[in-house]
């Protein structure tokens, strides 16, 4: 399809979605954990949390080598705790960020302090959660709470920014069960002289997605035995990204080119994506722009705050901090895309952010959307130059703003009428 037409179309139902957007955004999350917090008070009991089923686990960063470890529980909905685990499945669903935020804050967080070092570790509190992390479906335990979880729900809508569920000090775990743990999995806690980014790429070449492999790995369950290390949440979503991002940019070096200049979009939670390929060896670039407004631009009276990275042939050195970790959420999403078709690009992705995300839900939605941007019709240009300027027209910055900003688009051509802002 043409890229004109292509976009006509793609605006037609970008305006109707506008309208059901606006008229049905809520922020009924502050009704919502009025029922969370009664739901904890008739399920915990005195100090312990009986019959809980825990899908999940988090490692803090603060005091880091002695961090906050936890054990994620949906009290008061363990037969749907699955639901609760953050996975590609809330984007096919189309939960929205309402929906997020509900199954992140009815979720307790049962936490202990702990050395990162837990080459050995596997009884106590800590190593319940490790077996946690490696199981493959939620596992019953029982917790024993040193306190009553402080609940301190009652948020007003400007305060939900990045919204948890109830936390509470414990001392102690036992399993309710024995957790099933995937054959790939237990080879690799058995190797321990092998690295980490290895244990990671082949899990990932077994079928096994980022969202586990990154449980797996903040629980300090991959790598040479004594550099087994708890890996705060927040590092290892992006170590496990960047890992498998760089196994597929390998294997997709030595491909040939498409042949065609390709434009996919999609638009989720208040983020719009615009994927550019252009034929060419791999080259990559994330630029954001995030609206007056919106949750990381919060000024509605500023100007659209942009940032951008790129990686040439070769990939990257360093870590991107401008974009951090939607960079390397969004290059997956990319890579994975040119591997199944067997070709290797050159790549633009633009990321709008407009008001409409009035509430963070964390960078899978970035990776979802890039990945399903690839789903359905494509519009297509004669050269990237072409396909540039006909995005730019619906961007929230002038293509002379956005020349400034991009490595990419800075060696287009350009006329006076590009640099309207």
């Amino acid at each position: 399809m043409r890229l004109d037409d292509y976009i006509e179309g793609l605006q037609r139902d970008a305006d109707a979605e506008r309208r059901r957007l606006a008229k049905a955004k809520s922020y009924e999350i502050t009704d919502y954990l009025e029922d969370v917090e009664r739901e904890f008070q008739q399920s915990v009991q005195g100090d312990a949390l009986f019959g809980s089923t825990a899908p999940s686990i988090f490692v803090g960063r603060s005091n880091y080598p002695q961090v906050n470890t936890g054990i994620l529980s949906p009290v008061g909905n363990e037969d749907s705790a699955d639901e609760f685990v953050t996975d590609g499945e809330w984007y096919r669903r189309g939960l929205g960020i309402d929906d997020v935020l509900q199954r992140r804050t009815g979720l307790l967080n049962s936490t202990r302090s702990s050395q990162v070092n837990v080459e050995d570790v596997w009884d106590g509190f800590v190593g319940v959660q490790r077996e946690v992390a490696v199981a493959d479906r939620p596992v019953d335990v029982e917790i024993g709470l040193d306190d009553r979880p402080d609940l301190d729900l009652d948020l007003g809508p400007e305060d939900v920014r990045t919204p948890t569920g109830p936390r509470a000090r414990a001392h102690d775990a036992t399993l309710a069960e024995n957790p099933h743990v995937p054959r790939p999995v237990k080879k690799t806690l058995e190797d321990d002289d092998w690295r980490a980014e290895g244990a990671m790429t082949y899990l990932y070449r077994r079928g096994f997605d980022v969202y586990e492999i990154n449980k797996i790995l903040s629980a300090g369950a991959l790598g040479r035995g004594e550099d087994r290390r708890l890996v705060p949440t927040r590092w290892s979503i992006t170590a496990v990204d960047d890992t498998v991002g760089n196994y597929l940019r390998g294997k997709i070096r030595n491909n040939p080119s498409v042949d065609e200049v390709q434009v996919h979009e999609s638009e989720y939670v208040g983020n719009r994506y615009w994927v550019i390929l252009a034929p060419g060896q791999w080259e990559f670039e994330l630029v954001e722009m995030k609206s007056p407004g919106s949750i990381w631009n919060p000024d509605p009276e500023g100007e659209v705050w942009m940032g951008a990275a790129s990686e040439g042939y070769e990939g990257r050195t360093g870590y991107v901090d401008e974009t951090a970790g939607a960079y390397y959420a969004s290059r997956l999403g990319v890579l994975e895309y040119l591997d199944e078709i067997g070709r290797q690009a050159k790549c633009l992705v633009l990321r709008e952010v407009s008001d409409d995300y009035w509430a963070p839900v964390g960078v899978w939605q970035i990776r979802e959307s890039v990945r399903n941007a690839f789903e359905g019709e494509h519009g297509t240009a004669e050269t990237f130059h072409e396909a540039v300027q006909g995005v730019s027209s619906l961007l929230p910055v002038s293509l002379g703003r956005l020349r400034r900003k991009s490595e990419m688009v800075s060696g287009l051509q350009a006329n006076l009428a590009d640099f309207g802002d």
